[in-house]
């Protein structure tokens, strides 16, 4: 009977050890970082800047300075000009993908879309060969995060940043201009 305890004992522990060697590792999530690239090509100046979203989110809720206070942004109400913010995020989700927005006035186009999930916003200053461009892909869910609590006046900075280190590698940010270029994104490289 000892014997057969011993000799399950050991296929027991054998078991454990194969099934523990043999099951694939499971990779922790990658740490994201959020990117911020300033050039001035007439200065010749350059800023860099690398910060893990795990850090900017626990130190957002420490900044208590003018309007930003625990990871949130007071905003005036006036801010929003009467728009019910809630009602129009609800009706991008459920739209299909399309160019909502398309303004062509005199020197400037700007076009509003929801694409992949994203929303884009790209605006040509068109004055000049040279002149401005932007471009702004943010993810739907970073844009309902920031806005959760609008309702109080409120942008909440810190849920943005959360949704925004789980939403991959969509954020882009884009200035571009004769003399000057802005890059933001999000990435898994701790360096540019």
């Amino acid at each position: 009977m000892q014997k057969t305890i011993r000799v399950l004992a050991s296929v027991f522990a054998l078991t454990v050890t194969l099934s523990a060697a043999l099951k694939p590792a499971t990779a922790a999530p990658a740490d994201r970082y959020l990117h911020v690239k300033v050039e001035n090509g007439s200065e010749g100046e350059s800023v860099n800047v690398n910060i893990p979203l795990t850090m900017a989110e626990s130190v957002l809720p420490a900044i208590h300075n003018d309007k930003l206070h625990e990871g949130r942004v007071t905003v005036s109400d006036a801010s929003f000009n009467g728009v019910d913010v809630e009602a129009l995020l609800n009706a991008i989700h459920s739209a299909p993908d399309n160019e909502f927005v398309t303004i062509k006035q005199k020197g400037q186009d700007i076009h509003v879309l929801k694409q992949n999930g994203n929303i884009v916003v790209k605006i040509r200053d068109n004055t000049s060969k040279d002149a401005e461009k932007v471009d702004v892909t943010v993810p739907i869910r970073v844009a309902d995060a920031l806005f959760s609590t609008v309702h109080q006046n409120e942008l909440d900075v810190a849920a943005a940043i959360r949704a925004l280190n789980q939403a991959g590698q969509t954020l882009a940010i884009t200035v571009e201009s004769a003399t000057e270029h802005v890059h933001v994104w999000v990435d898994e490289q701790n360096s540019q």
